[in-house]
């Protein structure tokens, strides 16, 4: 199945900073059987993001997973540009990915990701930061599958 990778970062899109996060996002969905080229990069915006969802999603993906402006600074407004995209959320596993991080580290708590269906997708925020990322994608890759098979019509 396909799935895309977008971070979210105005000094990776300004080339001022690599991209720690989307590359281990990418290389966790290639390691489990996953079709996922390199990480797209938007600068942080809600309109930014909404619109490579939506050209994500145009292309086929079946799973979208994003990196960054999760939290709480005035440009993070990646939740804003997801929201208006799904057609309903699956807050369960946006829980879990906070309730993880913030076992971790106190400013887990902060992330205000989502997660949800659009169309036959799943979508789900990350925040940017590379340890965030290498442990929410087992959380994620633990259920997408599944998410999947049940808006295509599979069974409980």
């Amino acid at each position: 199945m396909q799935a895309s990778v977008i971070t979210v970062s105005d000094r990776s899109a300004a080339g001022e900073r690599v991209d720690a996060g989307g590359p281990l996002a990418v290389a966790a969905l290639r390691e489990a059987g996953w079709e996922c080229g390199d990480a797209a990069i938007v600068p942080d915006g809600a309109d930014n993001v909404e619109t490579a969802l939506r050209v994500a999603l145009a292309a086929g993906a079946r799973l979208i997973v994003t990196t960054g402006g999760t939290g709480v600074g005035p440009r993070d407004r990646t939740p804003e540009g997801t929201l208006p995209v799904l057609d309903r959320e699956v807050p369960g596993i946006a829980e879990e990915l906070r309730r993880q991080g913030a076992a971790i580290m106190p400013a887990g708590m902060l992330t205000r990701g989502l997660s949800g269906v659009a169309g036959g997708a799943l979508v789900v925020n990350l925040p940017g930061s590379p340890g965030a990322v290498r442990d929410g994608m087992p959380v994620i890759l633990s259920v997408a599958a599944h998410v999947i098979s049940q808006l295509g019509g599979g069974d409980h």
